[in-house]
């Protein structure tokens, strides 16, 4: 106990982990200089004539991780920040450093307005079926 009543707390750095503010990580930004649209379940494609990440110096670790699981298979967004265990929006930054760096592409999920209506493709298989 301390001196005024209370119990004293110790913070050891073991018991803290590792241990780093998001916004280090993306060097203070929130959004991309040149925002890519990357929902959740956009998926991003390691470049395989890309160089190695590990090489370049202005790339952080968690853009070498990145990097490193799509090239095992593609990834959405939402899955790297759970593999990763990052924040979404740190991840949606480091991988428009990644697209800028031609390290990876995103592949945009079709808007529903691009999608062709329901009606139309019903309309398809009838005629297909009655041929």
């Amino acid at each position: 106990m301390s001196a005024d009543g209370q119990e004293a707390r110790q913070w050891f750095d073991d018991d803290a982990g590792p241990v780093v503010r998001p916004y280090a990580m993306t060097r203070g930004r929130t959004t991309h200089a040149a925002q890519h649209r990357l929902d959740l379940i956009a998926v991003v494609v390691a470049e395989p004539d890309a160089d190695d990440p590990d090489s370049d110096p202005t790339l952080s670790p968690e853009h070498v991780d990145i990097v490193e699981l799509c090239r095992r298979t593609p990834q959405s967004v939402a899955e790297l920040a759970a593999e990763l265990d990052l924040p979404v929006g740190v991840v949606r930054v480091l991988v428009g450093d990644l697209v800028d760096g031609s390290y990876v592409h995103v592949n945009r999920p079709v808007p529903p307005a691009e999608l062709p209506d329901e009606s139309i493709l019903r309309d398809v298989i009838n005629g297909l079926r009655a041929l």
